[in-house]
C-alpha cells in the first residue's frame, strides 16, 4: 500500500497558515502574553513569605486552619528552594491557561448538554486532544508563535479542555429529568431553567470538571518548559537533560506542592459556591463537637480583609524597596541595562560558553537573559528574533538542517573553536577494539547497542546513516537514542563497573579528561570532516548591539581554555554553572578583558578645546539631514559645546547661512540638486566638504521579486503591479526625472501612471505591499532608512536616464573655519557609509516624532567607536 503522506500535508497546511494568518497569531499572542505578564507580575511582586500568607489565608477560608498552615509551610519550602519565582511563573501559566480553557469549555458543555448532534461531534474531537501526545502540541504552538509561554499556554488550553466540556456536559445530564419538567411546567422559560435549577445542581460535577482542567494544565505547563515556557518546567526540564537528581527532586518537589494546593482548593471551592456544598458544609459545622477551632473556617469578608491588608503591606513594601542588586561600575556600564536573550542546548560547550557570556554581559551592564532549548526551538526562536544568539552552532555538519531551514534568517558571527571530531568512543580497558573495524561481530559485548544522545542531533543522523553503513554495523547495532547527560550518566556507570559500553562523543569533551577513553578510528573516513562551533545571532542582531555583536565576531577559545572552563563548571555542581564561570574567570582575570573589551576612556564625556561656544544648526525634513543634526547636537553637547537647532525650508536656511544667523547645515545636494542656492549665494558660504556619496536616485521594488532586475524588466509587466508607480511629492526633482527622461528612455510611460502623493504615503503603501508580499514599485533614493529597514532591490538603469549622483556636503556660514575651527576640522573628515546612515535613520523612525535627539544618542551609544573618530578629543 503506498505511504499516506499526512505529515507533509500538516507541514503545507502549517506553512500555509503561518503565510496568511500571521495577523492573527500576533493578535492571539500579544492577548494572552499580556494576561501572562499581568498575572505574573501580581503573582511576583511580593515578597515570597507575604504571597505565601495570602496563600494560607485563602486555604483557611476554603478549608480551615491546618490546612492553612500547611500551605504556609509548602510556599515556604518553595521559596528556601529559591524556586519562588519559578513557582509564579508556572502558577500564572496555569491560571491564564485554565481561566481561558473554563470560558471555552463550559458554554460548549452546556451546548454539549442540550444537543446531541453536538455533542456527537464534538466527541471525537475531544478525544483526539485528550489522546494525542502532550508533547506534539508544542510544535505547532513553536512555529506559530516561537518559544516562551505561548507555545505552552497554547498546548496546555489544547490538552485540558476535554474534562472541562466532558464533565460539564455530563452533570447538566445528570440533574433529574423530574426537576426540568417540573420547573417547565411551571412556566420557566429554558435559560433560567438551566441558570437557576441545572446549573445548579451540577455544579459538584462542574467543579470537578474544573479542577481537572488545572491539573491537566499544571502536567501540560511543565512539559512546555522544553519550548522555553520557564517557571517550573525549564527547571525540570533541565534536571532531566543534564541528569541533575538533586535539581529534578527539588523542582519537582515544588511542582507537587502546587498541584496538592490547586486540588485542594479548587475542590473545596465547591463547598462555597454551590448550594449544595454551602448545605453540606452547615451540617457539618452545626454536628461538630469540641475542637472547633480546628475546624473554623472564616467567613467571606473575613478572609477578603485578610487577603487586602497582606495586599497592601506587600504593595507598601514594594514601593519602599531599594534594588540591592550589584550593578556594573559606570565605568564598565557599557550595557546600560539593555536585556540580550540567549539560548543555549544542553551540551557542555554550549553551557559553558554561554554562561561566560552571561557572566561577561552582566559585568559590562547588560541584562542576559538566558534559556535552555532543544536545536530545534532554539533555531526557530533565532530566526524569529526571540533569541539574540547562541554561541554552540556545529557547522556546516551537525546542524546543516537547522542552517538550512533558518540560515537566510539568521547571521553567523564566526566559528570560536575548530576543528571539532565526532567518534565512537569505548573505554580504555577494552583492548582489542581500537578502530571501527573492530566493531564488526562483537555487538553481544556491548549489547548490541550504542547508547546515543539527542535523536535530534546531527551526529545521530550521520552515525545512523553513514558511519554504520559503512563499516557493516547498521544490522549488527541498535542506536539507542537519550541524552548527553544520559549517555555521560550510562558512561560513568559502566567505567565503575568496568564494563563494555560504546557510546558517540565528539571533542572538545570533558569526559577525554575526566576518564580514560579511546577514539575508534575511523579508517574510511565515514564521520567526514571537523564541524566548527558558531555564534550564530538573529538577523538584526549587529544592528540592535553593534558593541556585543563585535564581542562575539572576535570570540576565540583554544581547547585549553575551554576544557578549563567545562572542568570548572563540573567541579561547581549542577545548577551553578555562572558561579563556575566566576571561578575560572578568577584564574584567569584577563579574559574578561579580552574577550568584552572596555571602550577607552577618552570617549563620550572629554571637552573640546572650543567648548562652551554656541553653534547654530539648520535642517529642513529630510531624513538624511534630520538623521545627522541630531547626532552632531549630541556628540557637541559631549564635547562641552552649545548647539541650537532649527527647522527651515530650504531657502530660508541658506538664505540664513548667507547672512550668518545660521553657522552650519549638513544636507546640501551638489552639484545639482541644491545648485541655485549655491549659485546665488556660494560665494557667502563656505563648503566645508562631502560626508557622503554619490547619491542614487531610482526606482524600486521589493526582493521577493526575482523576475525584476532592471528598468527594462519592467517593461510588459505593468499588470503586476497594477499599472502604476508610487511616487512622492510631485514637486520633487525625482519625480520630474523619473516622469520626463527615466519613463520614455524605457518606454513605460503608456504602460504606467505616476502617481504623485508624500513621501509618508509612499512609503506606508511600500510597508503595507510588503506586509501582504504583493509587488509594488516605488522611487526612492540612495541614502534612505527603508533600505535598513525591508529588504528591497534597485532597478538598474542600463540606459543611465536618472543620470550621475550628487553628494551631500556640509555647508556653513563664510566665516565657519575661522569662528569654530576645532568643529571645522572634525566636519572636514566627517564621513558615513550607506551601512551606517541607514542605521541611524531606522533607529530615528523606529524612535517616532519628536524623539530625533533621544533616538541619535541610542544609536550614538551603540556605534561609540564611530563617534569617537568624528569628534576625535586633542586632535
Amino acid at each position: 500500500m503506498p505511504r499516506l503522506n499526512f505529515g507533509n500535508w500538516v507541514e503545507d497546511a502549517v506553512k500555509w497558515l503561518q503565510t496568511h494568518m500571521e495577523w492573527l497569531f500576533d493578535f492571539v499572542s500579544k492577548v494572552l502574553t499580556g494576561m501572562y505578564d499581568g498575572v505574573d507580575k501580581v503573582l511576583g511582586a511580593p515578597e515570597p513569605l507575604l504571597m505565601a500568607g495570602i496563600f494560607a489565608v485563602i486555604a483557611f477560608w476554603l478549608r480551615g486552619l491546618v490546612p492553612a498552615v500547611l500551605a504556609f509551610v509548602g510556599f515556604a519550602l518553595i521559596d528556601s528552594l529559591q524556586l519562588w519565582d519559578d513557582a509564579m511563573s508556572t502558577l500564572s501559566l496555569v491560571l491564564v491557561a485554565s481561566v481561558i480553557t473554563i470560558v471555552i469549555a463550559v458554554p460548549l458543555g452546556i451546548w454539549s448538554a442540550r444537543n446531541r448532534t453536538v455533542s456527537g461531534v464534538l466527541r471525537p474531537v475531544l478525544d483526539l486532544m485528550q489522546t494525542m501526545p502532550a508533547f506534539v502540541y508544542l510544535i505547532p504552538g513553536v512555529m506559530f508563535f516561537s518559544i516562551g509561554p505561548m507555545p505552552g499556554l497554547i498546548a496546555t488550553i489544547i490538552f485540558s479542555m476535554p474534562p472541562g466540556v466532558r464533565m460539564t456536559e455530563l452533570g447538566i445530564r445528570q440533574v433529574d429529568g423530574e426537576l426540568v419538567e417540573a420547573a417547565e411546567a411551571f412556566g420557566t422559560t429554558p435559560r433560567d431553567t438551566l441558570i437557576r435549577v441545572q446549573l445548579p445542581l451540577a455544579l459538584p460535577t462542574i467543579m470537578a470538571g474544573i479542577n481537572q482542567v488545572i491539573m491537566l494544565a499544571l502536567s501540560m505547563v511543565v512539559i512546555a518548559g522544553m519550548a522555553g515556557a520557564g517557571g517550573l518546567g525549564e527547571q525540570v526540564y533541565a534536571a532531566v537533560t543534564q541528569v541533575n537528581i538533586g535539581g529534578g527532586v527539588e523542582s519537582g518537589l515544588a511542582v507537587v506542592i502546587l498541584a496538592m494546593y490547586l486540588d485542594r482548593m479548587t475542590g473545596a471551592l465547591n463547598q462555597r459556591v454551590s448550594p449544595l456544598g454551602r448545605r453540606a458544609l452547615a451540617k457539618a459545622a452545626a454536628a461538630m463537637r469540641g475542637a472547633k477551632l480546628w475546624h473554623y473556617r472564616p467567613g467571606t469578608a473575613v478572609a477578603t480583609v485578610g487577603v487586602v491588608v497582606l495586599a497592601l503591606i506587600a504593595g507598601g513594601m514594594n514601593l519602599a524597596q531599594n534594588d540591592d542588586k550589584p550593578s556594573a561600575s559606570a565605568s564598565t556600564n557599557v550595557g546600560h541595562g539593555k536585556q540580550i536573550n540567549m539560548g543555549y542546548i544542553p551540551w557542555d560547550e554550549g553551557i559553558a560558553t554561554t554562561f561566560l557570556w552571561k557572566e561577561l554581559l552582566e559585568q559590562r551592564g547588560y541584562k542576559p537573559n538566558v534559556k535552555q532549548l532543544d536545536p530545534g526551538p532554539l533555531y526557530s526562536g533565532i530566526a524569529k528574533g526571540d533569541i539574540d544568539f547562541q554561541t554552540d552552532a556545529w557547522l556546516p555538519t551537525t546542524h546543516k538542517a537547522y542552517w538550512a531551514k533558518y540560515g537566510s534568517q539568521m547571521t553567523d558571527l564566526g566559528a570560536w573553536y575548530g576543528p571539532t571530531t565526532l567518534e565512537l568512543t569505548v573505554p580504555a580497558y577494552m583492548k582489542d577494539i581500537n578502530t571501527l573495524d573492530d566493531l564488526k561481530g562483537k555487538a553481544g559485548e556491548f549489547g548490541g547497542k550504542i547508547t546515543g544522545i539527542e535523536s535530534s542531533a546531527g551526529e545521530m543522523g550521520l552515525l545512523k546513516d553513514k558511519v554504520l553503513p559503512a563499516y557493516g554495523l547498521d544490522g549488527e547495532y541498535k542506536i539507542v537514542s537519550s541524552s548527553t547527560a544520559t549517555m555521560l550518566a550510562d558512561l560513568d556507570r559502566q567505567i565503575a563497573a568496568k564494563k563494555p559500553i560504546l557510546v558517540p562523543l565528539w571533542s572538545p569533551h570533558w569526559a577525554y579528561s575526566k576518564y580514560d577513553l579511546k577514539k575508534l578510528k575511523d579508517t574510511k573516513g565515514a564521520w567526514g570532516k571537523g564541524d566548527e562551533l558558531h555564534t550564530v545571532a538573529a538577523k538584526g542582531f549587529e544592528s540592535k548591539d553593534p558593541t556585543v555583536a563585535g564581542w562575539l565576531k572576535n570570540f576565540h577559545m583554544d581547547e585549553k581554555q575551554l576544557s578549563s572552563l567545562e572542568n570548572t563548571i563540573q567541579s561547581a555542581g549542577k545548577g551553578k554553572e555562572q558561579d563556575g564561570v566566576r571561578t575560572w574567570l578568577k584564574k584567569n582575570p584577563k579574559v574578561a578583558d579580552t574577550l568584552a573589551p572596555l571602550p577607552k576612556d577618552k570617549g563620550a564625556t572629554a571637552k573640546g578645546k572650543e567648548a562652551g561656544k554656541v553653534v547654530n544648526m539648520g535642517y529642513f525634513p529630510w531624513d538624511e539631514a534630520i538623521a545627522t543634526t541630531y547626532l552632531w547636537e549630541n556628540l557637541l553637547e559631549d564635547r562641552g559645546y552649545k548647539p541650537k537647532v532649527k527647522q527651515l525650508d530650504p531657502g530660508p536656511l541658506y538664505t540664513a547661512l548667507a547672512q550668518g544667523q545660521m553657522d552650519v547645515q549638513f544636507d546640501s545636494w551638489l552639484p545639482t540638486t541644491h545648485k541655485q542656492y549655491m549659485d546665488k549665494y556660494g560665494d557667502r558660504l563656505s563648503d566645508i566638504g562631502a560626508w557622503y556619496g554619490p547619491t542614487s536616485l531610482e526606482l524600486t521594488v521589493p526582493s521577493y521579486m526575482k523576475d525584476v532586475n532592471t528598468l527594462d524588466d519592467l517593461k510588459e509587466k505593468a499588470g503586476e503591479f497594477g499599472g502604476k508607480i508610487t511616487g512622492i511629492e510631485s514637486s520633487a526633482g525625482e519625480m520630474g526625472i523619473l516622469k520626463d527622461k527615466v519613463m520614455p528612455a524605457y518606454g513605460l510611460d503608456d504602460d504606467y501612471k505616476l502617481v504623485s502623493s508624500s513621501t509618508a504615503t509612499m512609503l506606508a503603501d511600500l510597508d503595507r505591499s510588503i506586509a501582504q508580499k504583493k509587488p509594488v514599485v516605488v522611487s526612492l533614493w540612495s541614502p534612505h532608512w527603508a533600505y535598513n529597514k525591508y529588504d528591497l532591490k534597485k532597478l538598474k538603469d542600463p540606459k543611465g536616464a536618472w543620470g550621475k549622483g550628487e553628494k551631500i556636503h556640509v555647508v556653513g556660514k563664510k566665516t565657519f573655519g575661522k569662528d569654530f575651527p576645532e568643529l571645522n576640522g572634525w566636519l572636514k573628515n566627517f564621513h558615513m557609509d550607506d551601512k551606517d546612515l541607514a542605521s541611524l535613520e531606522d533607529q530615528i523612525q523606529k524612535g517616532g516624532k519628536g524623539n530625533e535627539k533621544a533616538s541619535a544618542r541610542k544609536w550614538m551609544d551603540d556605534h561609540r567607536d564611530l563617534v569617537d573618530k568624528m569628534a576625535p578629543v586633542g586632535s
